[in-house]
Formats: structure tokens, sequence, C-alpha cells
């Protein structure tokens, strides 16, 4: 079985849940993929991990980081990072806090000093709903002086997200759309 077929089994298996659900972004739906059950367990924070690794090495402009606000795209950048490193390209790994740190040195992003000042990086998410988060984390990392190159998710719920990045001029890839996780709308 391939890699990406696996990944699917573990998704649904582990993460997808039907139901009445709130997301981040406010909306309700009918159905919810619980990304952290899968990019935590192993196989499927190393199968999250290659996937999104050749994503990011098929892009046209070199990435030469990865990250992503914390705490989904954790396990994401990490595995990336350590897929990168074992395919003897290493691809340092960042963190976005969500509030600035409170104490030492009041970092927004933590890693930034394994990245080269204008990096071209890439951001992972887990599920991409309306975009509306990748987009502050866009603002914060470019802030820092990065270029955000691409973003990379493994579920696109194809609710906006793709057409809002694409807006504000940043490609979205992903392993899976919601139509190829789960089918189409009814």
């Amino acid at each position: 079985m391939d890699e990406r077929q696996r990944l699917k089994e573990l998704l649904l298996s582990k993460s997808y849940r039907k139901g009445t659900f709130t997301l981040t972004s406010g909306k309700t739906s009918d159905f919810y993929v619980d990304g952290k059950q899968t990019t935590l367990d192993a196989e499927g924070g190393y199968l999250c991990g290659r996937l999104l690794y050749e994503l990011i090495q098929n892009n046209e402009q070199p990435i030469t980081g990865v990250g992503g606000m914390t705490l989904g795209a954790d396990p994401l950048v990490t595995a990336v990072s350590l897929v990168s490193h074992l395919d003897n390209n290493p691809i340092p790994a960042f963190i976005v806090r969500k509030e600035a740190k409170g104490h030492g040195t009041g970092n927004y992003i933590e890693g930034k000093n394994n990245l080269q000042p204008g990096a071209v990086v890439a951001l992972v998410e887990d599920v991409v709903t309306t975009g509306g988060t990748l987009i502050k984390v866009i603002e914060r990392v470019e802030n820092e002086g990065f270029k955000v190159g691409l973003v990379v998710t493994i579920v696109d719920r194809q609710e906006g997200g793709a057409e809002t990045l694409a807006d504000h001029g940043y490609p979205l890839k992903s392993v899976f759309t919601r139509e190829q996780l789960i089918g189409k709308r009814k």
C-alpha cells in the first residue's frame, strides 16, 4: 500500500468524526477532522512528514524553513524537519506562538535563529477551513523578515481557505481535499 493511501486510512480511523461541530472559524460543520489524533501517532506523524515534505520539495522556489501555528502544526513541522534530515536535505523547523512570549526574549517565533534572514519558508497546517488563522501566521512570519513561499496542509476542507490564501498571493497545496478524503458534499 502506498503512503498516501495508508495516511488516508489513518485519518479516517483516527481523526474523522461525523456529528455537529463548531470550527475555529466559528462555522458549524457536520464533520470534523481532529488532525492531532493522526499527527501525534507514530506512523501517522511520519506519513504526514513524508507527504508534506514531498509537496515542499516540489515547490518551484526552494524552501529553507518549515513552520506553523502552535499547537496543530507542532508535530507537523517536527515531522517534516526530521524527514528532510533523513533525506540529507535538512530544513529547520519553527513554531509561531499565538501570543508573544511574556518573558525572556518575547518572541512570537521559536526556532527563528535556525533560519537565514529573508529565508523562504513553508507554513504547514493539519486542516485548513477558511484560511483565517494562516493569514495571521503569514503576517507574523513576514513581519520577522521571512518570506512565505508555500502553504501546505494535510486536509483542505474546501471551504474557502485556498481561495483566501490565493487572494493574498499564497498558494495552498494539500495532501487531501475534503472530496479526496470523504467524498463530495451531499
